[in-house]
């Protein structure tokens, strides 16, 4: 009886392939309409599918999307703290395990990068990783959004949007000069200033890792013979890469970069 079932299964499976082979054939590309360099640019400039924001002006779905992950982080952290980290135990569970080892490993990046000044450090590396793991795999929810020409898409990464990718990496680096000042003060200033483009080759390393992953996935959907399950196998793949690499690149960077302009100068004599 088990093996007619299976036998059963695996004939389905193989019919529903090969429906789906044939219709590759016989269905034109929806796509077709728009050239494959339109979806690039659009991908990358979001000049056509732009969102009203409470209609005051047309902005692009990565500013959409930052500020429901941020509305989010907000409301998680302020459950967390007001009914969670009370409640902790010495023998942890495994909400409060999953939650220290990510706030351990942000804060032994710190540590290891910094030794001499990390308090805030930690802090910061810890909200920005979540910050960019979050937002990349956000968009594997597929949360949809209308356009201001009545369409509707899926709300991207906000990073993928050389807006917020550029903010990312500012802030990274203003993050840096603040430790720069606070531990060698105009001394610290000089060496942050020394490495100006810093914010400039973070900015575009997310945004360049993120677009390379949304490019790929939109020129698979738009050849037809590739746009049943493969589009799935490589959007969550690259996603997730992407979420991890993206993720420690930035706090590791980050965190070095910090530790160098905050060292005590009297060490360097030494």
């Amino acid at each position: 009886m088990e093996r007619q079932k299976r036998k059963i299964a695996i004939l389905i499976f193989v019919l529903a392939a090969a429906v789906l082979m044939i219709g590759t054939i016989v269905v034109k590309s929806p796509g077709s309409s728009e050239s494959i360099g339109e979806l690039m640019k659009d991908a990358v400039l979001h000049e056509s599918n732009q969102v009203s924001l409470f209609g005051l002006k047309d902005v692009n779905p990565g500013l959409i999307s930052a500020m429901v992950i941020t509305g989010v982080f907000l409301v998680f952290c302020l459950i967390v703290r007001i009914f969670v980290i009370p409640r902790f135990r010495i023998v942890p569970g495994k909400f409060q395990l999953a939650l220290e080892t990510a706030v351990g490993f942000f804060d032994r990046l710190a540590v290891s990068n910094s030794p001499h000044r990390n308090g805030f450090l930690g802090a910061y590396v810890f909200a920005a990783g979540s910050y960019i793991f979050v937002g990349t795999i956000f968009e594997l929810f597929g949360i949809q959004a209308v356009t201001t020409q009545g369409t509707s898409i899926s709300l991207s990464a906000p990073l993928s949007d050389i807006n917020g990718a550029v903010m990312m990496g500012c802030l990274s680096y203003l993050v840096i000069l603040s430790g720069g000042i606070a531990g060698n003060r105009l001394r610290g200033v000089g060496r942050t200033l020394k490495e100006f483009s810093l914010p400039i080759s973070m900015s575009f390393r997310i945004f360049g890792a993120l677009l390379s992953g949304a490019l790929v996935t939109e020129m698979v959907y738009y050849y037809i013979f590739l746009s049943y399950g493969l589009p799935i196998l490589i959007g969550v793949l690259f996603t997730l890469i992407h979420a991890l690499v993206q993720t420690y690149v930035l706090t590791m960077l980050t965190a070095l970069f910090y530790g160098e302009v905050s060292e005590p100068a009297h060490k360097e004599k030494s």
